[in-house]
């Protein structure tokens, strides 16, 4: 068994489509572990503010099936590939984690530097994964949250109930 963190973002009616993602995920990978949601500016454009959480998954997928799962769950969310980088989206899912996998595996990044690069990734993670240890700075989630620029992003805790 494989431990995966995953993190969730929509900013296009974002509670239908991280519920939605929720209950996929729920129905495959049981029990989740979830973090608080947070609400988050988006970076790099205009637009609405996202609804960002993080989830700790159990699986027996290797990196580049769970990858495929989770593409699916976006496109079958309504996700857009084509245009900006940057921009509105319906469902956003990304492996942060993978054990202590470092490297790219299955063309994947891992661990993703999201983690330590951006607010709305970190702070659900530090929520739900405080004392694991990033397999790259051999800090703990918390450590690099207390150690973080807080004032960088705008990030607004906010609620969200699922189931």
């Amino acid at each position: 068994m494989h431990t995966a963190f995953i993190s969730i973002g929509s900013n296009i009616n974002r509670e239908h489509h991280v519920t939605e993602a929720l209950n996929t995920l729920g129905q495959h990978f049981s029990p989740l572990i979830v973090s608080p949601a947070y609400d988050c500016e988006p970076i790099g454009f205009i637009g609405d503010n996202f609804l960002n959480l993080v989830v700790e998954i159990q699986c027996q997928l290797t990196v580049s099936e769970l990858a495929n799962f989770l593409r699916q769950i976006e496109d079958n969310n309504g996700r857009i590939r084509e245009g900006d980088k940057f921009a509105s989206r319906t469902l956003d899912l990304d492996i942060l984690t993978y054990d202590d996998e470092i490297g790219c595996i299955d063309g994947i990044e891992l661990p993703r530097g999201e983690i330590t690069q951006n607010a709305f990734v970190l702070q659900p993670l530090a929520d739900i994964a405080a004392n694991h240890i990033h397999p790259i700075t051999q800090q703990t989630y918390q450590e690099l949250w207390d150690n973080y620029d807080q004032s960088s992003q705008k990030l607004a805790s906010i609620h969200f109930k699922w189931p």
